[in-house]
């Protein structure tokens, strides 16, 4: 089982997520994580993707036009079942506490509802349900702190554990 992990970094800190959430993919046995920047992301990979996570900026909030573009490019390897029988999800990155995450998740999220891909959130360290972990990178101290690197990790393993699961009943 692979799973892709797609990703747009400009400054190293969807990077960095995109490792945490890689890491935790990899702790699920029997799953292998295929992670790429989305400009390296080849037709092959997405077309034996099990699950394809989506990590991005966040760009007047919203996601990056290079992220926009691998959902265009995911569209076209996958044809006209689009994402029948495979399962998404997407993480960001953003500046400040009200940079537009949750409308960068939801535009990532949308456009693979419509090509027919199952959605698995994520679950914050309170318990919540969340639409995909995030990291606030600005401020004092910036980047990406543990605590984000943490969700992520919890992130891959569920996104992983989950997509076993539905395929195990897809088969």
């Amino acid at each position: 089982m692979r799973i892709l992990i797609a990703y747009h970094s400009q400054t190293g800190n969807t990077e960095k997520l995109a490792v945490a959430v890689k890491d935790g993919v990899a702790s699920v046995k029997g799953v292998e994580p295929v992670l790429r920047t989305a400009a390296a992301v080849t037709a092959a990979e997405i077309a034996s993707a099990d699950g394809i996570l989506i990590g991005t900026p966040v760009h007047w909030h919203n996601l990056s036009a290079e992220a926009k573009t691998l959902i265009d490019r995911i569209g076209e390897a996958l044809g006209k079942n689009y994402g029948e029988g495979r399962t998404a999800g997407v993480f960001t990155t953003v500046g400040g506490g009200s940079g537009g995450q949750e409308t960068a998740r939801m535009s990532v999220i949308s456009a693979m509802l419509a090509m027919r891909f199952v959605i698995i959130g994520g679950v914050t360290d309170d318990g919540f349900g969340s639409l995909g972990p995030y990291a606030t990178t600005g401020g004092k101290p910036g980047g990406v702190s543990e605590r984000d690197r943490a969700e992520a990790r919890r992130f891959g393993e569920r996104f992983a554990r989950i997509t076993v699961k539905l395929k195990w009943k897809k088969d």
